[in-house]
């Protein structure tokens, strides 16, 4: 009698670590795009190629500023939910991350 909340609540767990994992990669993407970003002389290039490095997930949203000798990179992702029942309850979650360093480009 008790099976069928048992499975719910794994399948439960199972989507927010899947969820939590992603969000550590949005993160992992934002720092490394701010990062080539801030010593590249094309920061916008910069950003999207580092940002292309996080294979696992699906196309990233990355937007890139410059505001006088600071660089501020914001990576968005939608995160499919799709783990069985529970997935499709709880629906798509976008995943946010945002990181500033010191812009120093390259002198020519």
């Amino acid at each position: 009698m008790a099976m069928p909340l048992v499975v719910v609540f794994v399948l439960g767990v199972l989507q927010v670590a899947l969820v939590a994992r992603d969000q550590l990669a949005v993160e992992l993407a934002a720092r490394e795009a701010a990062r080539a970003a801030s010593v590249s002389a094309d920061p916008a290039g910069a950003a999207t190629a580092a940002a292309s490095r996080v294979t696992e997930l699906g196309p990233l949203d990355v937007s890139v500023s410059v505001a006088g000798d600071v660089v501020r990179v914001r990576v968005s992702y939608t995160n499919p939910t799709d783990v069985a029942i529970v997935g499709a309850a709880i629906g798509d979650v976008t995943l946010d991350a945002t990181a500033t360093m010191a812009f120093d480009p390259p002198s020519p």
